[in-house]
């Protein structure tokens, strides 16, 4: 039995409570304001506190710049500006700078670049570009190092900065196709557009801090909360006593049994450090964790195992082998495997004996944490009827309403969710890990509750991506048919299931069925181990698998002698081609709607081949001088499914307002995935009028219908699809109301035009001439509003192609990108400016995860990375600028021949890097990041360099090659 006593020494949070506060006068934006003061308090909670919300949370560091304001001219990262400092300051934030009427140039020039996509950051870095001179255009990199954008890959904001314009203002009926801008574009730049906790509540706020577990696996054996809750402050104690028995999953799908039951709110058994053991609720954050230290918690220790490859062993300690896989949905709790699949189509051990040529290797791919700038959050509260009412960080409101019904017993009508702007998703927001606990405070306390994430919280005991360890073994026949391919993939989902089934089986779908081959096997499983979870993340398990397959694949094209371009154009699948995993007679509703990889592989392929017509691309296409330095080619494909599978639901409106603009209903939250402008956009077009005549009520159960959710690319051709279907219902009705009201529906000539809905009603075409039937007649009989749905089916495919061309300094280990082409297959472009952006915070992403990015564990469950500033998140000066090229095609299943693509990007860039890391030092990649001392050593270990472009097969490093 281990105890936990309370500290003897003082915390930092009980000196603080011991000494008064003082209260200083300073002004804010233009407004004279005195705050108290407490000890040791820093600028940013003081203005928060005051009600200036453009100041954001990132990370409370000093390493984001989310929360940068200017003191008297100077920015300044306000989360470590110590407050003490303030007497006589003047303190301006992004709101002081300028307003949505009157806004600042600068942010003028966000707005006009597109410079923001979740637009989380953006208050900070529009506060600090604001003290850049014209001069300064050339040295961004170094300073805009304190300030991070996990979105955009930074290009559209130094376009802003630089005053490059990247958007247009549409005329009526004409916003689809081009780049109109963002309808809350002047608020983001202002810093008065609201994000989760960006308001006040009517009445005084309670906070909640949470006690996380000191060890990897325990029972709670007795809490003894007596000493917390005579503490001053203290509202409630909360423990596993008080916790719903209803087992549930953080993860969260249309249909709820795709992630296994395996969570309680509150458990006595606990399966990660950090896990929750008790939570607080007092008046401050300060007194609820000042309380959590007067905790006195029993605890008996439980083995451990932390690695997969022994967890799913005879005889592992088991984390969940109490629960049955009939009421959990575990497929092997006796084995701590969560899902597994093996099946086979062919023969692949008879192919891979009579392969002219066969590769093998082992790739191994890390924990990324999403790193969304805005951590998780939620504030709720009981309404004046008494109903549940939780404003929260998510991507999935109507998910999470239904989930925290069901685990408290509640009618789904007695639970209100909805959200505001969401600071960045990336997946890892389609969880319910905040607002369980939320509820459960509010319930007891009948009070107003928040709980929100600290930045250590979001590296250790938020979901990251799952690590996998994917072992490809290929073979082909000498002209290079492929002819044998065996996936062995094996990922660590952690202590919980949460998205372990799902990410399992997606995984070595699109990686796999983009290859035609007579004979495949795949081995998965997703096994359970004592280190924090793993969740969605962008891709949803593509991105783990395209690195092995695709390495292998450039690995099998230089045993060929083979351009490994013309080697996937022999092999992948075409038109007319079944889209085969392992089961060649599967069910399934994956169609090509369009085709475009043949001309994403060609864009590539002619943009490597010569100079790039962008300047700011030319400038960094030189090889470095010195003899250490090597340069390498490298390309990489992948394709996606454009929805996910099993169901995804829209039901959404569109309203005729009196002034004849428009009110939408859509469930669809938005959080840099751009599915606003876009919503706005199908609309606009389709009722002839123009993006700001459009008025967007959204991700609000109580606004919309119903909304699976913004995951899995879905905001655009399931919830898009559904406003089209709308808008062109409301058009019929707004026609055949027009016609009525101009004197009947019978046609007046043969040949006569159709009504046409133009900005301010509708344009009958009589003998005598046209008649515009205005909006005030059109609604003389009534409202006007018509319904739309989709039910995500039938779904299409999406391609994307990476390539780089690198160097690399064998002497170091540093990789410079000289050049970043990818073209994407997105069907008809709904906004070129925006999607490009997607395309490129894609790319931005991957590239943090291919040579910078690690959630470290200890091997005992500890996570070591708990901050950004030894977490490398790219950085301005870190990303090159991406030359994003987009094939011709029209999707027959999509709104207007649109695709997805949020996700899709992301997962080429890896295995392209890596290939072009591999032609330059003559030996391949195995394990990411490809950090600067792992690529040292490799270089190192290899020995002398083989001419770049040789196509060698050497290798080395944990994969091997036969």
């Amino acid at each position: 039995m281990t105890p936990r006593d309370p500290s003897p020494v003082p915390s930092v949070a009980a000196l603080s409570s011991a000494t008064p506060a003082r209260t200083v006068a300073f002004e804010v934006d233009g407004h004279a304001l005195e705050a108290p003061v407490a000890p040791g308090q820093v600028l940013r909670t003081v203005l928060r506190e005051a009600g200036v919300h453009g100041v954001k949370k990132g990370c409370d560091a000093g390493d984001c710049g989310a929360c940068s304001v200017l003191v008297d001219g100077d920015p300044v990262h306000s989360c470590i500006w110590p407050a003490h400092r303030l007497d006589g300051r003047v303190v301006t934030t992004a709101a002081g700078l300028g307003t949505p009427e009157h806004p600042h140039p600068v942010q003028q020039a966000f707005v006009d670049a597109a410079g923001f996509q979740c637009g989380f950051c953006t208050a900070g870095m529009v506060v600090t570009a604001s003290t850049f001179t014209e001069a300064d255009r050339d040295d961004l990199p170094r300073l805009l190092k304190g300030n991070l954008c996990r979105c955009t890959g930074y290009r559209s904001v130094g376009d802003a900065i630089c005053g490059v314009s990247n958007t247009a203002t549409p005329a009526a009926g004409t916003a689809v196709g081009q780049s109109a801008k963002a309808p809350a574009g002047l608020r983001v730049a202002t810093g008065t557009e609201e994000y989760t906790l960006d308001f006040r509540t009517p009445t005084k706020l309670l906070h909640l801090a949470v006690l996380g577990s000191p060890h990897a696996h325990a029972r709670v054996v007795s809490i003894d909360a007596t000493a917390a809750e005579a503490m001053p402050g203290v509202h409630a104690v909360l423990t596993h006593h008080d916790s719903p028995a209803t087992l549930f999953s953080t993860g969260r799908h249309e249909d709820r049994e795709d992630d296994p039951d395996d969570s309680l709110v509150l458990d006595p058994v606990l399966r990660f450090r950090g896990q929750r053991v008790a939570a607080v609720v007092a008046e401050s954050v300060r007194e609820a964790r000042l309380a959590l230290d007067a905790l006195v918690v029993e605890y008996e220790l439980l083995p451990t195992v932390f690695d997969p490859e022994e967890a799913r062993r005879p005889g592992a300690p088991l984390l969940h082998g109490e629960k049955t896989s009939e009421a959990s949905r575990i497929a092997f709790p006796e084995r701590n495997t969560v899902a597994a699949m093996h099946g086979e189509t062919g023969d692949v051990e008879a192919a891979l004996a009579a392969a002219d040529v066969t590769v093998e290797g082992t790739w191994q791919t890390q924990r990324v944490s999403h790193a969304a700038l805005e951590t998780h959050a939620t504030r709720g509260w009981l309404d004046d009827d008494g109903r549940l009412v939780l404003r929260t960080s998510s991507q999935v409101p109507f998910l999470v309403r239904d989930e925290v019904a069901h685990v408290f017993g509640l009618p789904e009508d007695r639970v209100r969710v909805f959200t505001k702007r969401v600071g960045g998703g990336f997946g890892g927001k389609q969880e319910l890990i905040t607002e369980d606990l939320v509820t459960l405070a509010v319930l007891r306390t009948g009070r107003a509750v928040q709980f929100e994430f600290s930045r250590e919280d979001e590296f250790t005991v938020a979901p990251t991506r799952h690590p996998m360890r994917v072992r490809v073994r290929l073979g082909a026949s000498a002209d290079g048919v492929l002819t044998a391919m065996h996936v062995d993939q094996l990922m660590d989902t952690g202590a919980y299931g949460n998205h372990g089934i799902g990410v399992m089986y997606h995984s070595v779908h699109e990686s796999t069925s983009v290859y035609r081959c007579a004979n495949k096997r795949v081995d998965a499983e997703s096994v359970y181990t004592n280190n924090l979870p793993s969740g969605a993340f962008r891709g949803y398990g593509l991105g783990q698998v395209v690195f092995g397959v695709e390495s292998a694949m450039d690995e099998l094209a230089r045993r060929l002698g083979l351009d490994p371009f013309e080697l996937r154009r022999r092999n992948v699948v075409v038109p007319g081609d079944a889209m085969v995993v392992t089961d060649p007679d599967e069910e399934t509703d994956l169609l090509f709607g369009s085709y475009g990889l043949d001309q994403c592989l060609d864009l590539v392929e002619q943009a490597l081949a010569g100079p790039s017509d962008d300047p700011a691309v030319a400038v960094a296409d030189v090889v470095p001088d010195g003899p250490t330095w090597s340069v390498g080619t490298g390309m990489a494909l992948a394709m996606i499914a454009t929805m996910p599978p099993r169901g995804h639901f829209a039901d959404t409106s569109v309203e005729l307002r009196a002034d004849g603009g428009y009110d939408i209903g859509v469930g669809t939250a938005e959080f840099g995935n751009g599915t606003t402008t876009v919503h706005a956009q199908i609309v606009a077009s389709a009722l002839g009028t123009t993006p700001d005549r459009v008025s967007i009520r959204q991700s609000d159960t109580d606004v919309a219908r119903y909304d699976t959710g913004a995951f899995g690319s879905a905001g655009v051709v399931v919830a898009g699809k559904a406003l089209l279907a709308a808008s062109l219902k409301l058009r019929a009705a707004m026609a055949e109301r027009a016609l009525e009201a101009a004197g009947g529906a019978a046609p007046v000539h043969d040949g006569a035009a159709a009504p046409e809905v133009v900005d301010g009603g509708v344009v009958v075409h009589r003998a005598s001439g046209p008649v515009l039937v205005g909006v005030d007649r059109l609604l003389a009989d009534g409202p006007l509003r018509a319904d739309g749905s989709h039910d995500g089916t039938p779904r299409s495919v999406a391609f994307n192609v990476h390539g780089f061309r690198v160097a690399v300094d064998r002497a170091t280990g540093e990789v410079r990108m000289l050049r970043s082409v990818q073209a994407a297959d997105a069907g008809t472009v709904l906004n070129p400016e925006q999607l490009r952006g997607q395309v490129e915070g894609g790319t931005a992403q991957a590239i943090g995860t291919a040579l910078y990015e690690e959630v470290v564990l200890d091997g005992e469950g500890r996570v070591l990375t708990s901050a950004f500033r030894n977490y490398r998140v790219p950085k301005f000066s870190d990303v090159p600028r991406t030359e994003v090229l987009f094939a011709s095609t029209h999707d027959e299943l999509g709104p207007l021949g649109a695709k997805s693509m949020s996700e899709a990007p992301y997962n080429p860039v890896a295995p392209a890097l890596a290939n072009a890391i591999r032609d330059a030092l003559g030996v391949r990649p195995h394990e990411l990041p490809m950090s600067r001392d792992r690529l040292w050593r490799l270089a190192r270990d290899a020995g002398p360099t083989p001419p770049t472009g040789s196509g060698q097969p050497i290798d080395s490093g944990i994969g091997d090659t036969a």
